[in-house]
């Protein structure tokens, strides 16, 4: 079985490409690659190189190395931006059998003038310290932080690389009670069947339903975040919504959303106590994998003072400003 080469093939002084979002000329050509790759059309490939990509690649090469590439790994099935690496569009690309980062450069004619293919780590992500998406927050009413801030005391998660920023938040009454009567059923909890709400536009990339609620004052550590949602921005931060009540949730995966559209209902689910929301935002999809981003929020009210591009702490009662 052919190796895939862990080198560039061939590549080009261009100027270097700034900001994080990908651009539609290197999208249209990263999808005109993929769709020759899995159709083995490797002459097309060849021909949408630059010229001079040709010269230090001929067909013959391209043939055996993308052959090579098919053998080992199969075909495309998922492929998604991650940033700019100096001339390079980087994509974190699944294939059938392997994760690799495929790195596409073109030049002014929207040809390749670099191809790179590599293992995929991690650290090739961009970690960025804050958000930069303007968010709302994620629910209607009044609701009081359980848990949020940067240190142990303010917040348990900041010892979680992904959850490091995320937030616990409930709603309480005037006696700063969660909950009326005893506490023995999630009816009695404020936040319960509350509605959640998309604090931007995005889209959906991830829907986890059909998790039981749990009886208050008992854990689920099975599926840790229950019923879940995870919002993708236009920038790339990942939106995680924890907790929602069972078949409560009415977004689905590949669904686009625009902000203060529903998404579900807040519940119990998971490793939960009592019905809450847990949110953060992370660098990438996958949890186990992700770095958290701290949360600013463009205009609410906390403790009934208004607040621009702020970042609750625990015990801060917060409402949107509208």
């Amino acid at each position: 079985m052919n190796r895939i080469p862990a080198i560039l093939f061939f590549t080009m002084l261009v100027n270097l490409v700034s900001g994080q979002v990908e651009k539609a000329a290197y999208k249209t050509v990263a999808d005109r690659f993929e769709a020759n790759y899995n159709a083995s059309n490797f002459e097309a490939i060849f021909e949408n190189f630059s010229a001079e990509m040709q010269t230090a690649l001929p067909l013959d090469k391209t043939k055996d190395f993308l052959t090579g590439l098919m053998l080992q790994a199969g075909k495309i099935t998922r492929r998604e931006f991650v940033k700019y690496e100096q001339s390079y569009a980087s994509y974190k690309t699944t294939f059938e059998r392997a994760l690799f980062a495929v790195n596409i450069s073109i030049d002014a004619n929207y040809k390749i003038n670099g191809l790179f293919v590599k293992p995929f780590k991690a650290d090739n992500l961009p970690k960025p310290e804050r958000n930069s998406t303007k968010l709302i927050l994620p629910f209607k009413e009044e609701w009081t932080v359980v848990w949020g801030g940067d240190t142990k005391e303010l917040n348990y998660h900041v010892e979680n690389e992904a959850q490091k920023n995320a937030f616990d938040i409930v709603i309480t009454d005037t006696k700063g009670n969660s909950f009326k009567t005893d506490g023995k059923a999630n009816e009695d909890y404020y936040a319960f069947g509350k509605e959640l709400i998309a604090p931007c536009d995005g889209e959906i990339v991830l829907v986890v339903d059909g998790i039981k609620d749990n009886v208050p004052g008992t854990l689920n550590p099975i599926y840790v975040p229950g019923n879940t949602v995870i919002l993708k921005t236009a920038t790339n931060e990942y939106l995680l919504f924890a907790h929602f009540k069972q078949h409560s949730i009415v977004v689905a995966q590949g669904q686009k959303v625009k902000q203060g559209q529903l998404l579900g209902l807040c519940g119990n689910s998971g490793n939960s106590s009592e019905p809450h929301l847990h949110f953060h935002i992370q660098n990438v999809e996958d949890m186990n994998m992700a770095t958290g981003i701290k949360c600013y929020f463009d205009r609410l009210l906390v403790n009934g003072e208004v607040r621009t591009d702020y970042a609750p702490i625990r015990k801060e009662k917060i409402k949107n400003q509208k």
